[in-house]
């Protein structure tokens, strides 16, 4: 195992304290899924439309919670702009949907969306569709694997740009069975599965040039991802003991 990979498993273990300081100090909030609309939108729309900017897209379109997406856009823009001109060397790292237990004891964003087909919560499985109706996928990685490759990126001397941080593209439906084959206790809430919902993902996000630089994802399927966040779901009483 070369050192780089050697990292980024040792971040990723549980329990480990380099993974808890990233969480708590602030390397990393829980992302939703919308952060990626404006970036997906843009490059599966057509060629007239990926010659605008990412901002002109989102301001044209409007997709869900587009003020959100524009507001990050603009942030990593004047980050990336400031940084050049005073001669700082940024990396940006893009988290997609993130799952998993964390040091938090409350939690807003992705970890009630993604447990919402078990919660019945029908606010946030809205959320849920929403991502997957914008991006036309449900692009997932584990908390451990985003702070694992932010470790990796800020201590790697050749990282450089911008890192998509996503393991495993499924969809609403292929959760839903997941969930209900795994959980059978809890009863996936079928009641929520009206609309159009997508079979298999119409576009797969890559982290092709974080693996490349020799990155290695510990969480890869649903099974995994899934083993520690439902009794965080417990512990934060998303769903029943």
């Amino acid at each position: 195992m070369s050192g780089m990979a050697g990292r980024a498993d040792r971040a990723s273990s549980p329990g480990n304290p380099e993974r808890d300081a990233v969480v708590r100090h602030g390397g990393h909030r829980e992302a939703r899924g919308p952060d990626l609309v404006g970036v997906l939108g843009h490059q599966a729309a057509g060629s007239a439309r990926r010659r605008a900017s990412d901002v002109e897209h989102l301001r044209a379109e409007k997709p869900p919670t587009w003020g959100y997406c524009v507001s990050k856009v603009l942030v990593e823009k004047a980050a990336s702009r400031f940084a050049q001109e005073h001669g700082i060397s940024l990396v940006t790292l893009c988290p997609v949907v993130t799952v998993g237990a964390a040091p938090a004891r409350r939690t807003r964003t992705s970890v009630p969306n993604c447990l919402s087909l078990l919660s019945g919560d029908e606010a946030e499985f809205a959320v849920l569709a929403a991502i997957e109706k914008s991006c036309s996928t449900m692009p997932l990685v584990h908390l451990d694997d985003v702070c694992g490759a932010e470790l990796f990126v800020a201590e790697e001397p050749a990282a450089a740009g911008k890192y998509l941080c996503c393991s495993l593209n499924t969809t609403i439906l292929e959760l839903a069975r997941f969930l209900a084959h795994k959980y059978p206790q809890y009863g996936v809430k079928t009641g929520l599965l009206s609309g159009e919902l997508l079979e298999k993902p119409r576009v797969r996000l890559s982290s092709a040039k974080l693996v490349r630089e020799g990155f290695e994802y510990k969480y890869k399927t649903l099974d995994g991802m899934y083993d520690d966040m439902i009794e965080y779901g417990k512990a934060l009483g998303i769903l029943p003991n």
